[in-house]
């Protein structure tokens, strides 16, 4: 946060839509801190709200997210952490939730789930950075105001090909918080900071790094 500031437009939080942990076959506490357990990075929300819910959980490898549901399947891993569409597919393969992340995440602290953002680097004049901001806010704007006209490039760049797959996932991460942050959405992601300051995965965090 000493580098860059947060976009007020262009993030992606939600309400009990966090990471799922995965797995063939329902697993105890215990076999979860013994498992062998596939994640999307090391240094990913994901992974950090992963070691909320299960600190003794130290057998982690990072895993193309892509890749992790099949990681899982043939036996590779134990279970698996997954991200973006795969929430909507894991069932259909077989595979069964053991936890999700987000409903943990909320549970215990009240505020939605942070899980991605863009950011400016605060080399670049305020005047610059703000006009970044309204142009990213008026993109998502446009967006919601004309859902259909983004279609073809989703389609292009999406892993999952199912169009009803694609639509669920834009329209569960793809909310209010991704055109305004708001009072409520800042004050989840400074937890989510305070968080990793107090289990000593970062040094400090800047508190004022949002940009208006």
């Amino acid at each position: 946060t000493e580098k860059y500031s947060l976009l007020d437009a262009g993030s992606a939080l939600g309400n009990n839509v966090g990471p799922l942990l995965i797995a063939k076959k329902p697993l105890s506490r215990e076999e979860v801190n013994q498992a062998k357990i596939a994640i999307p990075g090391k240094y990913t929300t994901a992974n950090f709200l992963l070691s909320l819910a299960y600190p003794e959980a130290k057998d982690k490898t990072a895993v193309l997210f892509s890749d992790i549901e099949q990681k899982v399947l043939d036996g590779t891993y134990d279970a698996g952490l997954i991200i973006h569409e795969n929430r909507f597919t894991y069932q259909d393969k077989g595979l069964v939730k053991i936890i999700d992340c987000g409903e943990y995440w909320e549970g215990t602290t009240g505020h939605p789930i942070p899980l991605g953002g863009i950011v400016a680097k605060n080399d670049l004049p305020n005047e610059v950075r703000s006009k970044i901001n309204r142009v990213m806010r008026r993109s998502v704007q446009y967006a919601f105001d004309h859902p259909n006209e983004a279609n073809d490039f989703v389609k292009c760049h999406a892993q999952e090909m199912d169009e009803a797959v694609r639509k669920q996932h834009i329209n569960l991460y793809v909310n209010a918080y991704t055109l305004d942050l708001g009072e409520k959405g800042r004050d989840a992601i400074q937890t989510l900071f305070e968080e990793a300051r107090r289990k000593h995965i970062i040094d400090s965090f800047n508190s004022d790094f949002f940009i208006n």
